[in-house]
């Protein structure tokens, strides 16, 4: 009932952007109610001890499959024979099992967003492991609200000089993708140029410049 909740007003809120959503969302009453709203979705399937069922247009179930190290998109299909979606695989070759997306947008879209949803997941345990955040102590709330807002202020500079770092990065060095940006630039040993540092402060700037310009009310 409360993902149910959620919806109402949803579209206004976000107009045409689609809604990034974990394995818990993938069922059948939260998909017809997405669908009722008009909203765009992107959810990572679960395919547990209950999968989804998707079925091609002419009846015959969908039997999903993908390689280790390739993707695998279906598109066109119906959820439980009634819903039109379409679903793609990836399976990286670093990982135990595949990802599976539900999505009606484009697959190989809805696999991009998806896959950057996941910065979401990444910068929740930064903020806690490299930025202490858990440990913010204030007993006034007006306080603690100043505190997160500087922490997350820091945090998002960090992680811009870090990820424009992990650019200027030799293709040699493959397995800093695995890391955060703030990560890189806390705890890693990596040497950079003098006019690499540069640019990567440089382009940080500009972003983190032109998202704070975003955030002003255009009457001020």
């Amino acid at each position: 009932m409360n993902h149910f909740h959620a919806l109402q007003g949803l579209k206004e809120l976000i107009g045409e952007k689609p809604s990034a959503l974990d394995r818990e969302f993938s069922y059948w009453e939260f998909l017809l109610n997405l669908v009722a709203e008009g909203v765009h979705f992107v959810i990572r399937l679960n395919l547990g001890s209950n999968p989804p069922l998707f079925y091609h247009q002419e009846g015959k179930r969908v039997e999903l499959a993908v390689s280790q190290g390739q993707q695998m998109g279906y598109a066109g299909v119906r959820y439980k024979g009634q819903v039109p979606v379409n679903v793609i695989g990836c399976w990286e070759r670093d990982f135990r099992e595949p990802l599976w997306i539900m999505t009606d947008l484009p697959p190989e879209q809805a696999l991009s967003i998806y896959q950057q949803r996941m910065k979401i997941e990444e910068s929740f345990r930064n903020m806690k492991s490299l930025m202490g955040i858990h440990r913010a102590t204030n007993k006034s709330r007006r306080y603690l609200e100043q505190v997160m807002a500087s922490v997350m202020i820091a945090y998002a500079i960090g992680l811009l000089i870090g990820e424009k770092l992990r650019d200027h990065l030799s293709s040699n060095a493959k397995r800093w993708k695995y890391y955060s940006g703030l990560f890189l630039l806390l705890h890693q040993p990596i040497r950079f140029s003098a006019d690499d540092l540069e640019q990567a402060l440089l382009d940080a700037l500009g972003i983190f410049t032109t998202s704070c310009l975003c955030l002003v009310p255009t009457h001020v």
